[in-house]
């Protein structure tokens, strides 16, 4: 594989930072650069979150919306092309909603991201560090983010946490 192909997981709480770091992770890289997203707008407060982050993109950025179809997306990106997926936590969110199979969809988006046909950058939220979900879905939700986590992480050249919006190289 070429070193120009790597995969690269930012892993971190809400507002540690970690979008806006892997951000400045593709922009250091030549554009184009691909945005990858997974969130619904399904109420105003995500449509201000959604417009957030869009406006902290400047030009040289393309957007392909994929809160569903992540591998499809991966799948037809041109190779040497930076990728910014963000976030795994919204993907798996989605399926999770739509009662989708999460284990069969993270098993294929995880095959895609071993591959990577240039630099990618994945952003994901780590759940793990707060209190037990009170409700089943929430553990499950948990679990199955935790586990997506680990195995994207296997994968990756680089994995990073990200704490108080400071970059901590984990892998």
């Amino acid at each position: 594989m070429p070193e120009t192909s790597r995969l690269t997981l930012v892993l971190g709480g809400a507002r540690s930072g970690k979008s806006s770091h892997a951000e400045g992770l593709v922009t250091a890289l030549p554009a184009p650069w691909l945005y990858l997203a997974t969130a619904e707008a399904w109420d105003e407060e995500m449509r201000a979150r959604i417009a957030a982050h869009q406006a902290r993109r400047g030009e040289g950025w393309r957007t392909i919306n994929a809160p569903l179809q992540l591998a499809d997306a991966l799948d037809q990106i041109d190779p040497g092309v930076p990728v910014l997926i963000d976030c795994l936590t919204l993907w798996l969110s989605n399926h999770m909603l739509a009662e989708n199979d999460v284990e069969a969809e993270s098993a294929r988006l995880v095959d895609l991201l071993a591959r990577p046909r240039g630099p990618w950058f994945v952003v994901s939220n780590e759940v793990g560090q707060g209190i037990v979900p009170d409700n089943a879905l929430g553990r499950r939700f948990r679990d199955a983010q935790g586990r997506l986590n680990q195995m994207v992480a296997a994968r990756a050249h680089d994995v990073l946490l990200m704490v108080a919006g400071i970059p901590m190289k984990v892998k």
